[in-house]
């Protein structure tokens, strides 16, 4: 019997403050050489036991071995020079000095497989991870090579299905694609977004996600949420299009955003990890309030396809504040499952 409403996160969560500064994205390493990737495997090894400890019913790396949840991937491809730095504008939102593509990108070895295949071995519980996806790939670089963001998309699509096809094979259970990107160019996400991401799980047997959100709880991010109005309607846009996608599972943010809940009418039928746990703000959640936001999104998703998650990664948090909401997650998710069983 499958567990009806499995928690997890969205992917990243606090790292240990001997390995890297907390509450900071891209936070420099505090180790180097092999105590660096000791460091890295004992980290991962707490943040597992974190999410357990939590009473999560499905478990990642807390992407505790990468400084950031697109670069780190990128770091690993030829094609890309990290010295040659250029500022782009990330999203629309915030200007950022990002590495240049100087040449055909491709991927010489595995870039996470080591660490998943280490994750495996710790535990029974089903995996997922969390990849960058191709058009949040290329909105964090300057291409000076193909001069085309969507034939560079089509490019890391490739790279990405390689990596994915070897994380199955060690025995991740779900690969989740970060596109927080799809919440921006939507035209585009429509044009070949969609397709590229297809192309990044092709032939996969595990399941797939997409997580799409209004970013981490940064000051760009919530400067931008402050423009948006009352009604995030942004959803809307791309929804029709992936409730016919391939991809199995949409993962959002609900909780404290201004997205009507209704708009997930438009993927009926995906199974949707319902962001239930702000990111963006250092107040714990109460129980009470995470049941609440999942018996609003059980309103337009089968109780049997419903995934409470957070909004998004939980980096720049404390980790005593990402372990108080890690905890509400599961004691929400429990109200509602008690509830749907007494029905």
């Amino acid at each position: 019997m499958k567990k009806l409403l499995p928690t997890s996160t969205a992917g990243s969560l606090p790292k240990p403050s001997w390995i890297a500064e907390p509450e900071k994205l891209w936070s420099p390493w505090k180790l180097e050489g092999d105590e660096l990737v000791d460091g890295k495997k004992d980290a991962l090894f707490l943040s597992l036991h974190e999410q357990q400890h939590a009473g999560l019913d499905i478990v990642g790396d807390g992407e505790q071995s990468r400084q950031h949840f697109v670069t780190t991937f990128i770091e690993h491809l030829d094609g890309v020079d990290f010295e040659k730095r250029e500022t782009v504008r990330i999203r629309d939102r915030y200007d950022a000095s990002v590495p240049t593509v100087v040449g055909p990108v491709s991927r010489q070895k595995p870039v996470f497989v080591e660490d998943a295949k280490f994750l495996r071995q710790q535990t029974t519980q089903p995996i997922k991870w969390a990849l960058p996806g191709p058009m949040t790939m290329i909105d964090t670089l300057y291409d000076a090579h193909y001069k085309s963001r969507e034939k560079l998309a089509w490019e890391f699509a490739k790279i990405l299905n390689q990596e994915a096809k070897e994380l199955e094979a060690v025995g991740v259970d779900i690969i989740q694609f970060d596109e927080p990107a799809f919440n921006v160019f939507f035209d585009e996400v429509n044009d070949w977004g969609i397709a590229t991401l297809e192309r990044a799980i092709e032939g996969l047997k595990c399941e797939t996600a997409v997580h799409i959100c209004y970013g981490y709880g940064i000051k760009a991010n919530t400067d931008w949420k402050k423009t948006l109005g009352t009604d995030w309607r942004q959803y809307e846009k791309i929804f029709p299009k992936l409730q016919k996608s391939n991809i199995d599972i949409i993962s959002l943010e609900c909780h404290n955003s201004h997205v009507p809940m209704e708009l997930l009418e438009l993927i009926r039928g995906k199974k949707v990890m319902v962001g239930a746990i702000d990111v963006a703000s250092n107040t714990i959640e109460t129980p009470e309030e995470v049941a609440d936001t999942l018996r609003k999104a059980l309103q337009f998703v089968d109780a049997d396809k419903l995934y409470p998650c957070t909004n998004c990664g939980m980096t720049p948090l404390s980790r005593g504040v990402a372990r108080g909401k890690l905890q509400a997650l599961s004691a929400g998710a429990e109200i509602v499952r008690r509830e749907l069983s007494a029905k």
